[in-house]
């Protein structure tokens, strides 16, 4: 139990370090330059402290579970004796570690799927939008494009390709289905890419490209381990903009189709 409290002590004094700026600002423009005293000052002290504790109970967590089991799982699959049974000591290949990628998109999707900020913006777009942008529909786009862009970062770190490749062309291709999405989606789907990188998503995803570059032969955890949450950033401006484009092809359809 000791083992437990000083980390726990440790991660919450640093998070007090890390948030009072954060509320310094926001009650230094609420009482300084509106002038107005905090509705509800005893809500929001209460709210602050489960903020903090929640926060650093949080990073305990990540330190203690998920860094550790994405490590785990990436060592386990990467594995000569799980890819090779039998004792085949030929050299591995990239299409070996299938079960790499087929991981990587299933706990990309997974997590995209549990991330609460996905689903705050999903709800507020179905809103706004007058139930026009289906909030299951949204969530599974954003799913489907951060598990595959995360299963492809993983080919790479598992083949050792250069990063900005990957990067460079996949922003032509936004910017062409920019060009092409209808304009009240596009704005929605930049942003899709940025609630993605969160509090459930960021820890597994990140823990899986350090264990990789970690557990692959010849990658470096520096060069190779960074830049899956680019990838999880990226791919699902792609695929929030490929649902748009096809619902309004089906929508175009069934008016043509129409009597």
């Amino acid at each position: 139990m000791s083992d437990l409290l000083g980390p726990i002590g440790t991660t919450f004094l640093s998070t007090i370090r890390d948030v009072l700026p954060i509320a310094a600002v926001v009650i230094g423009f609420q009482l300084l330059v509106l002038r107005r005293p905090i509705p509800n000052l005893r809500r929001v002290l209460v709210g602050f402290i489960y903020v903090l504790v929640g926060l650093s109970l949080f990073l305990v967590g990540l330190e203690l579970t998920l860094f550790p089991l994405g490590r785990l799982m990436a060592s386990q699959l990467t594995s000569p004796a799980f890819l090779m049974p039998g004792g085949v000591t030929a050299a591995l290949r990239w299409h070996d570690y299938y079960w790499v990628f087929l991981f990587a998109f299933a706990i990309g999707f997974s997590t995209t799927v549990a991330e609460p900020s996905l689903l705050a913006v999903a709800l507020k777009a179905n809103e706004i939008s007058g139930g026009a942008i289906g909030v299951w529909g949204l969530r599974l786009a954003v799913a489907i494009g951060v598990a595959f862009g995360i299963a492809l970062g993983a080919y790479r770190i598992v083949t050792g390709s250069p990063i900005h490749y990957y990067i460079i062309a996949g922003y032509v291709l936004v910017i062409v289905q920019t060009w092409f999405a209808p304009k009240q989606i596009v704005p929605l789907a930049y942003d899709s890419g940025g609630v993605t990188t969160s509090t459930v998503t960021v820890p597994l995803v990140a823990a899986l490209g350090l264990g990789l570059a970690e557990t692959v032969p010849g990658r470096h955890p520096l060069i190779d381990g960074f830049g899956l949450i680019a990838f999880a950033s990226l791919f699902p401006i792609m695929s929030v903009l490929a649902y748009a484009q096809i619902s309004e092809l089906r929508g175009r359809t069934r008016r043509i189709d129409a009597p």
